[in-house]
C-alpha cells in the first residue's frame, strides 16, 4: 500500500510539471505571435511608406546626371563635365545639431551658423548644405564621422575657354540645367528629359559638335577686346558666318561674363548683342538697297544720279556727310557712301519695292536659330517716302546684326538666302535650304561694289590691313538715338565685309559702339574703327581656315561687269 501511494504521488507530479510546461509553452508562443505581428504591421507600414529619395524636389538620378560635351567644329572642347562632391545632411538622423554645427564649421568656416543649425533641424528627409566642394573638402566633412551627413557627387560644368565663347555656349544653372545659349538649346533638344528620366550618364551621351572655330572665336574675342580698349568704346561684336551654308563660325559679343560664374552674366551690358539685339545699322543698308534696285532693273550700274543738292522732307533736309556735290554714277554713290544717291535710287526703285525686298530678306521676323537669345526687329510695317528715303541709308529701322549677317551673306553668294546654324552643316545639305532672293548677275554687281569699296572707298583702311585676302564690305556709321533724338557725337559703328571677294567663302560683321578717336589724326566714323577691326581679324583668321593671300590685280579686274568696261569710276 505504502508503494502504491508513492507511484499515485509521483504521477500528479508529473501531471502538474506537464501542465506548467505547455502553459509557459502557450505564454511563450502567444508572445512570438505578438511580436512577429508587429514586425509584420511595421513592414507592412513601411511598404506602403514612400521612400524619399529626393534632395530638396530633385530626384538623385536628375542630380547626378551628366551633360554632352560641347566641341566645336574641329572636336576641340568648348563645356564638359567634371565630377565633384557635393554635401547633405539627413536631420532626422542628426543625433546632436549644436555639436554638428561645431564640426561642420572645422570643415566649412564660411558657412553661416544660424543658417547651417536651420538647416539640420527639423523633418526634412535631405537638404543640402554646400554644392560642388572640393575633394579635399568632402574629405574632411566625411572624417567628421557624423551620422547624417553625407556626400553625392553630381556632374559640374567646366568652361575651358572662359568668356571667349561664353555667348555661344551659354551656361547651366547650379543643378546642371542650361539657361542660355547652346546649353539651354540642349535642354530644349531633350537633355533635360534624359537627366529626369536617369539615362543622362556622362558615359552614355554623345558630344555635340558645334559650327564655331574655337582658333576664329579666340581672334575675334582678342580683337573685339582690343577694340574696347583702343577706341574706348562701350561695346563691341562681331559675327562669321560660312556664306555658303550659314554656319556661324564665330560669335562674339562684349562686355561678356564667364560661363564658369553663370552669375557674372546678370551684370548690365552682358546682352548677345549679336542675336539678341536690335540697332540701326546705318549704311551697311546701303548694300540692301543697292541689291533691291539693280534685282529689280529699273537701275543699273551704268545709271548716274544728282547728289549735288540735299533731299528735302518738310523741314528736314537730308545731305552727304562728305558730300561730292555733283552727278554721281550708281558705283560713286556706293563707294562714297552718299545718302543722297541712295535716296534717289530708293525713289527709283519704289518704295513699297523696297518695304518688300526687307520681307524678302527676313527683316520682319526674330531670326530662329538654335540659340534661344533672339530679338523681334522694329521695321515699319509700310513705308512713307521719307520712311523709305531714311531706310535706304539704314536709318528709322532696327534689325539684329545676325539679320544683316545673313543678307549679306546672300548678297555675296550667288542670291541664295540661308538661315545661320550654330551647327555643323555642308553645302548639299545648305543648298536644300536655299530660297532665292537675288540673281547671280545681281549678286556678282555687289561683290564688285563691295571691293569697289575696299579699294577705293571706306573700306580703304580694312583693306591696307586685311591685304591680299581681297575683302571686300560697306560701312555703316549710325547715330544714335539719346533722349529721343539722334545725338551727332554718339555713333555706332558696323563694317559688313565679305572674303575673299572673287570667291565669297565668309561674311563678317563688326559693331563698335560709341567708339572714341584712336588719336589726334583719327575719325570716329566706322573705317577708322569698325573696319580696321574686320581687316585685323580677316588677317588673323584666313591663313587659319586655308584662305591664302594673292595680289594678283587681275582678281579684282574679273570682277568688273560689263556693263561698265570702258565707264570711268572717280
Amino acid at each position: 500500500m505504502a508503494l502504491l501511494g508513492h507511484d499515485i504521488v509521483l504521477l500528479g507530479s508529473r501531471h502538474s510539471r506537464d501542465a506548467m510546461v505547455r502553459s509557459r509553452l502557450i505564454v511563450v508562443i502567444l508572445i512570438m505571435v505578438v511580436i512577429f505581428g508587429v514586425i509584420a504591421l511595421r513592414l507592412g507600414q513601411f511598404g506602403l511608406q514612400r521612400v524619399e529619395t529626393a534632395i530638396e524636389g530633385r530626384e538623385r538620378d536628375a542630380i547626378t546626371a551628366g551633360r554632352p560635351a560641347l566641341l566645336d567644329r574641329n572636336g576641340l572642347e568648348l563645356a564638359l563635365d567634371i565630377r565633384v562632391p557635393s554635401i547633405f545632411a539627413e536631420p532626422r538622423r542628426i543625433v546632436d545639431v549644436d555639436e554638428a554645427v561645431s564640426k561642420l564649421r572645422t570643415a566649412l568656416p564660411d558657412v553661416d551658423p544660424t543658417w547651417l543649425r536651420d538647416r539640420l533641424s527639423g523633418e526634412k528627409g535631405f537638404v543640402w548644405l554646400q554644392r560642388e566642394v572640393s575633394p579635399s573638402v568632402g574629405e574632411k566633412v566625411m572624417n567628421l564621422g557624423l551620422p547624417g551627413v553625407d556626400l553625392l557627387t553630381e556632374s559640374s560644368r567646366f568652361y575651358p575657354g572662359g568668356s571667349e565663347s561664353a555667348h555661344v555656349v551659354g551656361s547651366v544653372n547650379i543643378d546642371s540645367q542650361g539657361i542660355s545659349g547652346m546649353e539651354r538649346a540642349l535642354d530644349n533638344e531633350g537633355v533635360a528629359l534624359l537627366q529626369n528620366i536617369g539615362l543622362a550618364r556622362e558615359q552614355e551621351l554623345t558630344p555635340t559638335r558645334l559650327s564655331v572655330d574655337l582658333r576664329v572665336q579666340y581672334a575675334m574675342w582678342a580683337e573685339l577686346s582690343d577694340a574696347l580698349t583702343r577706341y574706348q568704346a562701350i561695346a563691341a561684336a562681331g559675327v562669321m558666318l560660312d556664306a555658303r551654308t550659314g554656319e556661324v563660325i564665330g560669335l562674339v559679343s562684349l562686355p561678356d561674363f564667364d560661363p564658369n560664374i553663370p552669375s557674372s552674366a546678370l551684370k548690365d551690358g552682358r546682352m548677345n548683342r549679336i542675336t539678341a539685339g536690335t540697332f540701326e545699322l546705318g549704311s551697311t543698308f546701303k548694300s540692301i538697297a543697292f541689291a533691291a534696285a539693280l534685282d529689280s532693273g529699273k537701275v543699273t550700274l551704268r545709271d548716274s544720279f544728282d547728289a549735288r543738292f540735299g533731299v528735302r522732307f518738310g523741314r528736314f533736309t537730308i545731305t552727304d556727310f562728305h558730300g561730292q556735290n555733283r552727278v554721281l554714277t550708281l558705283p560713286e554713290i556706293y563707294k562714297y557712301s552718299s545718302n543722297v544717291g541712295a535716296i534717289h535710287i530708293v525713289e527709283a526703285l519704289g518704295k513699297d519695292a523696297y518695304r518688300a525686298f526687307l520681307t524678302t530678306l527676313g527683316f520682319d521676323d526674330p531670326l530662329v536659330t538654335e540659340l534661344p537669345e533672339r530679338a523681334r526687329t522694329n521695321v515699319p510695317a509700310k513705308f512713307s517716302e521719307i520712311t523709305a528715303a531714311t531706310a535706304s541709308f539704314g536709318h528709322g529701322l532696327s534689325i539684329t546684326p545676325l539679320h544683316m549677317a545673313a543678307a549679306m551673306a546672300a548678297l555675296v553668294n550667288g542670291g541664295n538666302y540661308v538661315v545661320p546654324t550654330f551647327y555643323p552643316r555642308n553645302v548639299e545639305e545648305a543648298g536644300k535650304r536655299y530660297r532665292r532672293v537675288i540673281s547671280e548677275e545681281t549678286s556678282r554687281k555687289l561683290r564688285y561694289l563691295m571691293r569697289l569699296n575696299a579699294l577705293d572707298g571706306s573700306g580703304t583702311r580694312m583693306n591696307k590691313i586685311a591685304g591680299g585676302f581681297r575683302a571686300g564690305g560697306k560701312t555703316g556709321t549710325a547715330e544714335k538715338v539719346v533722349d529721343g533724338r539722334y545725338a551727332a557725337n554718339t555713333n555706332l559703328n558696323t563694317f559688313a565685309a565679305a572674303f575673299p571677294m572673287d570667291d565669297p567663302r565668309y561674311v563678317l560683321l563688326v559693331l563698335v559702339d560709341e567708339p572714341k578717336a584712336e588719336n589726334p589724326q583719327s575719325g570716329t566714323t566706322a573705317g577708322w574703327n569698325a573696319g580696321e577691326v574686320v581687316g585685323r581679324i580677316i588677317q588673323r583668321t584666313a591663313p587659319m581656315m586655308g584662305i591664302a593671300p594673292n595680289f594678283d590685280p587681275s582678281l579684282d579686274a574679273a570682277l568688273l561687269p560689263e556693263e561698265l568696261v570702258g565707264i570711268a569710276i572717280q
